[in-house]
């Protein structure tokens, strides 16, 4: 049986939010009365649920709606394993050997229910997890016991990492999401049971850093809010694995998240603190990509001269590097970094630009990244007052779905960008392009 953390999920919860338990139990009737459900819910009964006791079925269905938690993610589940909560404890174990252990086994208890735990999680939060990782030390124990873990073994287990990685660049990470889970499973088995040398024991942890972040990246392109519990675990793996150049790559695409969430400053602070804490040999192809993240944060802030700054430094970097690329960092290239500048100049009101960078970007992606940028190419292409061409971008991600792109973001932006087509409702080619769109999240899901 899984153990309960300390405090109480629902402890944590309340206090999050600043409430008491007797105004908790306020808020549950009124929230309740909404719901045409009464509660006699007072003082008491909150003690007893933090207690153990479980709430009745009314009590669950008023608080899961409160926290916007689909009532199907509740049926079932032991109390409270299913609140928002309950990976907080993934936050504060230890950065340490034994510490990463428990928090890639906490992944594996938790990461397939989607229980959108991060949802409640601020970006101050992750910023302080962002401080953890620049103060911890690498730390390694001696071998655990258990089953010898050969050379052969972690290399087939990272053949099989980069054939995901493959197959998630060309179709989208919904089919495949399952597996990377398998594998962070089988790896954290090994950790916490086998019995290997320090090199292997490197490679593991390494290893481990990895696959976490490609399972969260691909619950991200599946439409799941859970995504940076994987990030977390990531980022303390890598810690562990003395790989600090992933780490700073790890706050930078935990900053993605941060900023979809609403915290824009928080995303600026995330990559800020990557790139104040990176490596000095830090190559600058991996410089490169973390200053066009710190760009794309600006921008995202509404901050457009330091966004242009930014962008700036990232392209000289990328100008002037002759390296290979870490294994992790193979896909950044010309058509990211086309990507997030025409964004940030499709911000910064420079909408001609921002088309041209955008169809470079288009042109130059791999399928999945192909379906999802057409939708910013379109939203370009309209505010330039091209709806024919537009809707020829948007047609084209669909396209992209149709034949086998698996990616929930993709059909998520044609959408938002469906919604900007109002003022053209009437236009027949309009309301083609709808129409097609309302048979593509099947396809996707």
């Amino acid at each position: 049986m899984t153990a309960l953390p300390t405090p109480h999920p629902l402890t944590s919860l309340v206090e999050q939010q600043g409430w008491g338990k007797a105004e908790f139990a306020r808020i549950m009737q009124r929230h309740g009365q909404r719901m045409g459900i009464h509660l006699a819910t007072n003082r008491s009964t909150v003690w007893k649920w933090e207690q153990g006791q479980s709430p009745d079925e009314d009590a669950r269905r008023v608080l899961a709606d409160l926290l916007g938690i689909p009532w199907p993610h509740v049926q079932g589940v032991r109390w409270p394993l299913w609140l928002p909560v309950w990976e907080v404890p993934m936050l504060s174990a230890a950065w340490n050997e034994n510490g990463t252990v428990e928090a890639l086994t906490r992944l594996g208890e938790s990461g397939r229910m989607d229980r959108r735990g991060f949802l409640t999680i601020t970006g101050g939060a992750l910023s302080g997890v962002a401080a953890s990782w620049a103060a911890a030390q690498p730390a390694f124990a001696s071998a655990m016991e258990g089953g010898r873990v050969t050379d052969e073994m972690v290399t087939t287990i990272e053949q099989r990492v980069e054939t995901l990685r493959s197959l998630d660049a060309q179709f989208g990470g919904a089919t495949l999401l399952e597996h990377a889970q398998g594998d962070l499973a089988l790896i954290t088995n090994l950790l916490k049971s086998g019995r290997y040398t320090d090199a292997i024991k490197h490679r593991l942890y390494a290893l481990a850093a990895r696959v976490s972040y490609m399972t969260g990246w691909m619950a991200y392109d599946t439409g799941r809010k859970s995504a940076a519990q994987y990030y977390v675990g990531a980022l303390r793996t890598a810690r562990t694995a003395g790989d600090d150049a992933f780490g700073c790559f790890m706050l930078a695409e935990m900053g993605v998240h941060v900023s979809e969430e609403g915290h824009t400053k928080d995303r600026v602070d995330l990559i800020t603190t990557a790139v104040d804490n990176a490596p000095k040999a830090l190559s600058p192809r991996t410089q490169s990509y973390l200053h066009l993240h710190k760009a794309e944060a600006h921008s995202r802030h509404g901050e457009h001269r330091q966004a242009g700054e930014e962008l700036h430094r990232s392209i000289s970097l990328w100008d002037r590097a002759d390296d290979e690329s870490p294994d992790w960092l193979g896909w950044y290239g010309d058509a990211q970094m086309r990507s997030t500048e025409g964004k940030i100049m499709l911000r910064s009101g420079q909408v001609k630009e921002a088309t041209g960078a955008l169809e470079e970007s288009v042109k130059r992606a791999l399928p999945r990244d192909k379906a999802v940028r057409t939708s910013r190419l379109a939203e370009a292409r309209l505010q330039g007052s091209d709806l024919e061409g537009a809707l020829d971008a948007a047609n084209h991600g669909a396209e992209l779905v149709e034949n086998g792109v698996s990616s929930v973001r993709a059909v998520d932006r044609l959408q938002e960008f469906s919604a900007k087509l109002d003022p053209h409702a009437h236009v027949p080619a309009v309301r083609e392009f709808r129409n097609r769109l309302q048979e593509l999240p099947a396809l996707a899901a």
